[in-house]
């Protein structure tokens, strides 16, 4: 039953009100304004009937104080009123009143207009809420064409936009480009199901690490931004990349993926790094490329780049003194051992040089093998891996190099050997390798071709 509250000073007047309507309503009759007020409180009805000529509080003053209720802003309000002239009908209808009952009542005529205005705010009701669902699924198409279909994340076009704005209001904050290393290899070796599932615990894993009014994106592939809003410290944004890249590959490594896959960052800080998005963008890709180059697996600020490139570009140097300034990291000793993708650069780079030159160089794979035939366990692989990598490093030249291929294998190039003499000093790396690797149950097998 709809329920009907009557708001009248005359207690003859309620009783007949209630006597009209009791049979198809629930009716709840109180006296006077304020009782009318504390009802709305804690109670909700469908209609009200509300006396205007009332002691203490009139009905506009009443009427006034249930708009002003923002739960109780939208009930209907037929006023009762022995004033039948027109400016009162008017100031009725001004006021927010839906319709006016003249007193005495009619009952027929209560009736009526009763269910008249009842049967209008169902109508009201049931557009509005279509209209709430209507602009609620607009919203929701919105939304969904700025997010990324895979991980839920923001995409570009939105995170563009949003950071611009902030920007422009004057928010600071912090840009990170974050990237996985060797990704193209989860795809490859375990398919692309896997590839998606590690996309989406990568972006699982920014949101554990983020607040409220940060911002997280994927550009696309494996590459993901995060705009860290606010005041922070150089160190408090370097621990949170850290952290990042720690939750981050210890997944990876739950994964037991055999991929070398690890997680690098770049980041700017806003506006010291850029006064735009496509600024601060543009910075923190210079530092990712700038983590990719020289290791992987961890974070580089743009600022502590640009304040290197400074310092060299202020000074004049000649190239003797260039010379020695680059090889200072060169220790002498040993093969050079470089990760896969610059290993690739030199590869490709002595591969042209034996073209032209016709020098004798070789390539050896050696491969980690258990000696019972069975599949070796990671952990010791990993140790057998490392000892190969300083028997290597110690039994090679100066002009040889190596890299780690994967979780089982390592090249190793040879300039200026032929196949039989590559061969001799890959059984030397081996012999070199026994003495390091004792009571283990993994060997080495090699094989050689030339480059």
């Amino acid at each position: 039953m709809k329920h009907i509250l009557i708001v009248d000073d005359n207690k003859t007047n309620l009783a007949s009100a209630r006597s009209v309507l009791s049979n198809t309503y629930k009716v709840t009759a109180v006296t006077m304004g304020t009782q009318a007020l504390k009802f709305l409180e804690k109670n909700f009805c469908d209609l009200i009937l509300l006396d205007i000529n009332m002691p203490e509080m009139d009905g506009f003053e009443v009427m006034k104080r249930i708009k002003e209720n923002e739960r109780c802003a939208n009930i209907p309000i037929i006023f009762l009123t022995a004033d039948c002239d027109s400016a009162t009908e008017s100031r009725c209808l001004e006021e927010g009143a839906l319709d006016f009952i003249a007193k005495p009542f009619v009952a027929a005529v209560m009736r009526s207009r009763i269910a008249r205005i009842l049967e209008l705010e169902d109508m009201r009701r049931q557009l509005a809420n279509k209209l709430e669902e209507k602009i609620q699924e607009v919203s929701d198409i919105k939304s969904k064409s700025q997010q990324d279909a895979l991980t839920g994340l923001w995409n570009r076009s939105y995170t563009e936009n949003t950071i611009n704005t902030r920007i422009k209001k004057g928010e600071r904050g912090a840009l990170f480009m974050i990237d996985m290393d060797n990704f193209k290899a989860i795809n490859d070796i375990y398919g692309h199901i896997e590839g998606d599932n590690t996309l989406k615990m990568f972006a699982d894993t920014m949101r554990d690490f983020s607040s409220e009014n940060d911002i997280l994106c994927r550009i696309g592939g494996d590459e993901f931004i995060m705009f860290v809003s606010g005041e922070t410290t150089k160190e408090e944004i370097g621990a949170l990349a850290d952290n990042i890249i720690l939750s981050l590959c210890h997944k990876i490594e739950q994964k037991k993926f055999e991929t070398n896959s690890s997680v690098s960052i770049g980041i700017a800080q806003i506006p010291e790094d850029g006064n735009t998005f496509n600024a601060a963008y543009n910075a923190a890709d210079k530092a990712l490329y700038y983590v990719k180059q020289n290791g992987k697996n961890s974070y580089h600020f743009f600022s502590e780049q640009k304040a290197a490139e400074n310092t060299r570009s202020g000074s004049l140097v000649d190239l003797k003194y260039l010379r020695e300034v680059m090889s200072r990291t060169d220790s002498g000793k040993g093969a050079y051992q470089l990760d896969i993708d610059s290993f690739q650069h030199v590869y490709n780079f002595i591969r042209r040089f034996v073209e032209r030159s016709g020098r004798d160089v070789q390539t050896v794979l050696f491969t980690a093998v258990c000696d019972d035939n069975e599949i070796p366990d990671i952990e010791e692989t990993e140790i057998a891996l490392e000892m190969m990598e300083r028997a290597i490093y110690t039994s090679l030249r100066r002009a040889d190099i190596s890299t780690r291929y994967s979780g089982k294998q390592i090249i190793a190039i040879l300039m200026d050997a032929n196949t039989e003499n590559g061969a001799i000093v890959a059984q030397r790396i081996i012999d070199c390798f026994k003495t390091l690797y004792t009571d283990g149950k993994i060997h080495f097998e090699f094989g050689i071709a030339s480059v």
